[in-house]
């Protein structure tokens, strides 16, 4: 767990003021409270995402929220098929994963 301070340093070219406007427009959720956030690992790479996002494809405030919306439903469908992929490679009846494939198409073994 890291200050505000510190993640503005692992970041590069962001003020706290920066990361304080996207705490108050939730494209970062930190623990904490205002002047006592702690930021971890995922909101490091959240601040570098927002950070690409403006500077290089050049992504305004307005098309923000929707851009970070957008990216969130994909890396939750991404968790989701990872946990249904675990969940198919457990020791399964021959039935039951047949029936399974059929209903979700012929998947490679």
């Amino acid at each position: 767990m890291i200050t505000i301070e510190t993640l503005c340093l692992r970041v590069g070219n962001v003020t706290v003021a920066d990361v304080e406007h996207w705490i108050d427009v939730a494209w970062l959720r930190p623990e904490g409270e205002p002047g006592h956030y702690v930021f971890h690992d995922i909101d490091v790479a959240r601040a570098r995402l927002i950070v690409e996002l403006t500077t290089d494809l050049g992504i305004g405030n307005d098309g923000m929220p929707l851009v970070l919306s957008l990216l969130d439903q994909l890396y939750d469908a991404r968790r989701q098929m990872m946990r249904l992929r675990a969940a198919l490679e457990r020791p399964q009846a021959d039935d039951v994963r047949a029936r399974v494939r059929a209903l979700l198409g012929d998947l490679p073994k």
